[in-house]
């Protein structure tokens, strides 16, 4: 499908959760936190949570927070059910979990939070039947994401660490 005339374009921060139609394009920059989108193909709608953390305590009971995986897939699935559809009918892909320290975070458990949040990542959609059809996780650096609903299409942008270091250095040669 073609771009809509009109188009709402969202950016989210960490924490941030939107749900929208047609007519949205959504987009984040990714270190260790996640980003997952769910397309629904036929009724072209769909949204995009930002995470930061695999899991926390619930401070206000009522009220879901979106830095937390747990809280936004729970944020998925009330979408899901407000539109009255299922969460087998979409599409779902999972991006971000960059290893944001290289050189300091190179033993498996020694507090990777990007690994972390990959594995719960992967957990809580097996949990609650997400069809998860693409992903691109892990690595080093940070990733830019942008979700277009009316085509389903994620584009990714990932620079890793290494490049990182390398463009910071030639700027500071000339």
């Amino acid at each position: 499908m073609k771009r809509p005339d009109f188009v709402l374009e969202m950016f989210l921060q960490p924490g941030d959760f939107h749900f929208g139609d047609v007519e949205t394009s959504i987009r984040t920059v990714l270190g260790s936190c996640i980003a997952i989108t769910v397309w629904h193909p036929k009724r072209l709608i769909g949204g995009m949570c930002h995470y930061m953390l695999p899991g926390g305590r619930r401070i206000e009971p009522d009220r879901l927070n979106g830095k937390y995986a747990d809280e936004a897939i729970l944020m998925f699935l009330q979408e899901v059910k407000r539109s009255k559809t299922n969460i087998d009918d979409y599409e779902v892909k999972i991006f971000g979990g960059g290893n944001m320290f290289p050189d300091i975070v190179k033993k498996e458990n020694s507090g990777d939070i990007g690994k972390k949040n990959v594995q719960m990542a992967k957990i809580l959609t097996d949990l609650h039947g997400f069809n998860v059809i693409a992903h691109d996780v892990g690595k080093s650096g940070h990733r830019n994401v942008i979700f277009d609903i009316w085509s389903g299409h994620v584009w990714v942008k990932h620079v890793s660490k290494a490049l990182e270091y390398q463009s910071q250095e030639q700027s500071k040669v000339k």
